[in-house]
């Protein structure tokens, strides 16, 4: 693993190895306006570092929520209340506010990590993470290609040992599809969405589907998913039962993803099945070079209604990220500690 200035960890598969333990006992919380997207990388972290966190949902309200990320925190929200802990992780522009009012409640106890850029500098927090396709750098900012997450090799494995019965029977090879949609990036062009249906469906020829959408799929396409999987016999996770979306990445021997999420990227990469990329909307002008890695790497292709790739070493820079937070924390308790005296 190559290391440069600014607590940056360089591209290329991370180093395998245990993340350093906190102390027992410590404390932590993950401060978030609740979305899924900003929940997972969180709660991957944290599992990482060994931490059970205590989630807590930032509620700003107007004009608070305009302000965001630069203005204070809403006086109004109960988020922000003692003990403090011995540790916080945040993203989200919503949560920016908590973040710096909980840094300066707490005063300057508690260590606190933000992940993406915060748009309003590194200061925000002890030690902030942002992918290498964003711009922000400092003595306090760590890069990695890809962000913390949830698959973890260990739950990967655990979800192979025990199969979903949903997704069990299917004959392989099985492709999982993660389809996502609208951002404030861009739109799904409706003929971007006719393209992706008919590659599913010829794939569908070779490949048992494993297809799950998100909140942000337009309805229309959401109805020729529903189609499709009901032509190719196909599993189409509908909302009921248990979420399968780890059960998917990891009984695929391929994954379909759609170019609008580079979470989902970065979490399907995390498998070692190839990843087969496809463009719903114009991809983001900032998720481009992070693409781009992984087509070098051997990870991505482009999606064309067939299997292509073969596996390789996966990409999981989360214990990388979790070793480089509890050495920065270790740090950062050691100062308190000679600051106040045994």
């Amino acid at each position: 693993m190559q290391r440069r200035p600014g607590l940056t960890l360089g591209p290329g598969r991370p180093d395998a190895g245990a993340v350093t333990a906190l102390p027992s006992g410590t404390t932590a919380w993950i401060l978030t306006d609740g979305k899924a997207g900003d929940l997972a990388p969180c709660r991957g972290l944290a599992h990482a570092l060994g931490l059970t966190a205590q989630e807590r949902q930032v509620a700003l309200r107007p004009p608070f929520s305009w302000w965001a990320p630069r203005g204070p925190a809403d006086p109004r929200d109960r988020v922000l209340t003692p003990p403090w802990p011995d540790l916080a992780l945040a993203t989200g522009r919503r949560a920016v506010p908590a973040l710096r009012a909980l840094r300066r409640l707490s005063g300057g106890r508690t260590f606190t990590v933000f992940l993406r850029d915060p748009r309003i500098g590194a200061e925000v927090a002890d030690l902030v993470w942002v992918p290498e396709h964003d711009r922000l750098r400092g003595p306090t900012v760590l890069t990695t290609l890809a962000g913390p997450h949830p698959v973890s090799p260990e739950r990967l494995a655990a979800a192979r040992a025990a199969p979903d019965p949903r997704l069990a029977a299917l004959p392989a090879p099985r492709a999982a599809v993660l389809v996502g949609g609208d951002s404030r990036h861009g739109r799904v062009r409706p003929e971007a969405a006719e393209r992706f249906l008919s590659a599913l469906d010829r794939l569908g020829a070779e490949a048992s589907l494993m297809i799950t959408a998100s909140r942000r799929t337009p309805s229309s396409l959401r109805e020729g998913l529903r189609a499709l999987s009901l032509r190719r016999g196909a599993f189409l996770w509908d909302g009921s039962g248990e979420n399968p979306y780890l059960a998917l990445l990891a009984l695929a021997d391929a994954v379909v993803a759609t170019a609008d999420s580079a979470n989902m990227v970065g979490e399907a990469v995390a498998t070692g099945a190839p990843v087969l990329l496809f463009e719903l909307t114009d991809t983001y002008l900032r998720h481009r070079p992070f693409f781009a890695a992984l087509r070098h790497y051997g990870a991505v292709h482009p999606f064309n209604g067939r299997l292509e790739g073969s596996r390789y070493e996966p990409l999981d820079f989360t214990p990388a990220i979790a070793e480089a937070v509890a050495a920065a924390y270790l740090r950062h308790r050691d100062a308190l500690a000679r600051l106040t005296g045994p």
